[in-house]
């Protein structure tokens, strides 16, 4: 791995995981200003944002790489694994409850495990589009995954909090959640640099994984409480905004 492509695979995933952080500032210090309508509505946009993020950045590029039967066959392998990590690994979201393998973990970690899941297709979709050999693609990238952590950020220490723990425990967690992404986006870089042939599936693969977030983690999550047009509000507002940005930087 050339020095400066390294130092631009940590700079991305490093500052996409840690604007989990920026998101949980207002909610330590501001908890009571952050109504779950807000809290909805900037959850729908994180997914707006990753699916343009997913369908442009991902899918798209596989399909032109490596054709309609590897982008299919990637996306649903990483939904798949995605699917299996979710069924028989125990975690909690913040408002539909517990998932998984019945475990008696503590609460926090349930939640950790859950944002792992998350989070680990996000990185791993960075370091393949740092991978693919374009540094735009790996900025736009690495700046969706960014924006979408804030929300997702300020959703973590708001739950955590309402679940019992202190301020600056429900930041601590929420800050480290976002430092999963680095090590997955490292996977994702060597992987389709050492392989090159790889790199339409691992774009399809990772798509696939993201996928599988949006439409079983977030989407639900902020319809679970009756503001789901708020939530759709958000998410074609996140969508509309990441697909001018993929224009304008791509």
């Amino acid at each position: 791995m050339p020095l400066n492509e390294f130092w631009r695979v940590v700079i991305g995933t490093t500052a996409a995981g840690m604007a989990t952080a920026v998101g949980a500032v207002p909610a330590v210090f501001f908890p009571a200003a952050v109504p779950r309508r807000a809290e909805n509505t900037m959850l729908g946009f994180a997914a707006g944002v990753m699916l343009a993020a997913t369908v442009f950045s991902l899918i798209a590029p596989a399909l032109e790489i490596g054709g309609p039967a590897i982008a299919a066959a990637g996306v649903a392998a990483g939904a798949l694994l995605l699917h299996l990590a979710d069924r028989f690994l125990p975690h909690e979201h913040f408002y539909i409850g517990r998932e998984g393998a019945d475990v008696g973990l503590r609460g926090i970690w349930l939640f950790v495990i859950a944002i792992a899941l998350h989070n680990m297709p996000e990185g791993l979709a960075v370091g393949v589009a740092y991978g693919s050999g374009s540094a735009s693609d790996g900025n736009v990238l690495a700046l969706a995954i960014g924006l979408q952590n804030i929300p997702e950020g300020l959703a973590v220490a708001l739950a955590l909090m309402r679940a019992g723990y202190s301020r600056r425990t429900a930041f601590m967690w929420a800050a480290l959640t976002g430092l999963v992404e680095p090590p997955a986006g490292y996977i994702g870089y060597a992987m389709v640099g050492l392989m090159r042939p790889l790199l339409p599936w691992g774009l399809a693969f990772a798509g696939g994984a993201m996928l599988f977030v949006i439409s079983d983690e977030i989407i639900p999550e902020t319809h679970s409480e009756g503001r789901e047009r708020w939530a759709t509000a958000g998410l074609i507002a996140g969508f509309v905004v990441m697909m001018v940005l993929d224009t304008a930087l791509g």
